[in-house]
C-alpha cells in the first residue's frame, strides 16, 4: 500500500509539473520505476498506458482553458504517435547508452537558450503569430515520439524547447499543444509496446496509482499555466529543461547546484522584470462615479 501511495503521489507532482511546464511526466514517472527494479521497457509501457488517461484530461482542461493549437496538434502529434510506436518496439533491442549524453548536450543547449532567452529579453514579439510549417513540426514530432517510447520520456523535454525557441507561439500555447498531443503519441506507444511485449512486466495497479494522481493535478496545471506570465514561464520551462540534462553531463553535484542557482538568479530576473513592464504599461483607474467629459 504504501508502494501505490508513492506511486499515486508521484504520478500527482509528475503531471503538475508536466502539464504546467510541459515536460517532466514520463521522466519522472520512469524513474521512479526504474529505482524500483523495474526494466526499462515495462518501466516506460507502464508510464505510457497511464498517459493515456493524463493526456486526456490534461488536453481537454488546456482546450478549456483555451492553451491549444489544434494545427500544432495535429501537425506534431501525428509523426509523434508514428515516431512512438517504432520506438516502443525497438526498444527491446536498442541501446540508448551512447545517445543519452548527445541528447542531454542537445537538450542543455536549447535550455540555456530559452531560459535567457526569455529571463532577459522577455517573449519575442518580432515573430510571434506566425505559423509553424508542416516540414518543421513533422520531423521534431517523429524524433520527440521516438525518444519519448525509447528513453520513457522525451516528448516534453524535445517539443516544448524547440517551439519555445521559435519564438511563434505563446508559451502557454507550446505547453498546451504539446501536452495534448502527448494523447496520440501516449496511445501509440502503449499499442507499440502491446504489441511487441504483450501485458508482461506491466502492473496493471501501479498503472491506475500513476493515473489516479496524474488525473488530480491535470486540470489545476492547465488553469495554472494560463494565469502565469509568458515571461517567467518560459524561463521556469528553460530552468527545468536545464537542469534536468545537467544531470547526465555533470558529475560534480557542486556544479549542479550551481545550475540550480543560476536558475533561481534567472527566474527572479524575470519576475521582476515582468512587473517593472506591467507598472510600465499600466494606466491610472478610471473614477466610474465622475461622468464622462467632466
Amino acid at each position: 500500500m504504501r508502494t501505490l501511495i508513492l506511486l499515486a503521489l508521484a504520478g500527482l507532482g509528475a503531471q503538475l509539473v508536466d502539464g504546467s511546464l510541459g515536460m517532466a511526466y514520463g521522466v519522472t514517472s520512469t524513474t521512479l520505476l526504474l529505482a524500483l527494479g523495474t526494466n526499462p521497457a515495462a518501466a516506460s509501457a507502464t508510464v505510457h498506458l497511464a498517459e493515456i488517461g493524463t493526456t486526456l484530461m490534461s488536453g481537454a482542461a488546456h482546450w478549456r482553458f483555451g492553451n491549444v493549437d489544434w494545427k500544432v496538434v495535429t501537425r506534431i502529434g501525428v509523426p509523434g504517435a508514428v515516431g512512438a510506436f517504432l520506438g516502443a518496439t525497438v526498444l527491446s533491442r536498442l541501446s540508448t547508452d551512447v545517445a543519452k549524453p548527445v541528447m542531454s548536450l542537445i537538450l542543455l543547449g536549447l535550455g540555456v537558450y530559452v531560459m535567457a532567452r526569455f529571463a532577459f529579453r522577455g517573449l519575442p514579439k518580432d515573430r510571434l503569430g506566425k505559423p509553424l510549417r508542416r516540414r518543421f513540426l513533422a520531423p521534431l514530432g517523429l524524433l520527440a515520439g521516438f525518444l519519448d517510447a525509447t528513453g520513457g520520456g522525451g516528448w516534453g523535454p524535445v517539443g516544448t524547447p524547440a517551439l519555445l525557441a521559435g519564438g511563434r507561439m505563446e508559451p502557454r500555447k507550446v505547453i498546451g499543444s504539446i501536452d495534448t498531443s502527448e494523447f496520440l503519441v501516449a496511445v501509440a506507444a502503449s499499442l507499440g509496446f502491446l504489441f511487441s511485449l504483450g501485458s508482461q512486466g506491466i502492473d496493471v495497479v501501479w498503472v491506475a496509482a500513476f493515473l489516479l494522481g496524474g488525473l488530480v493535478a491535470a486540470p489545476i496545471a492547465a488553469w495554472l499555466v494560463r494565469l502565469l506570465p509568458p515571461r517567467v514561464l518560459g524561463s521556469a520551462v528553460g530552468g527545468v529543461i536545464v537542469v534536468t540534462n545537467a544531470r547526465t553531463l555533470l558529475p560534480n553535484d557542486m556544479l549542479y547546484v550551481a545550475l540550480y542557482g543560476l536558475w533561481a538568479a534567472a527566474l527572479a530576473y524575470s519576475v521582476r522584470a515582468h512587473l517593472k513592464e506591467r507598472k510600465a504599461a499600466g494606466t491610472e483607474p478610471v473614477d466610474e462615479r465622475q461622468p464622462v467629459g467632466a
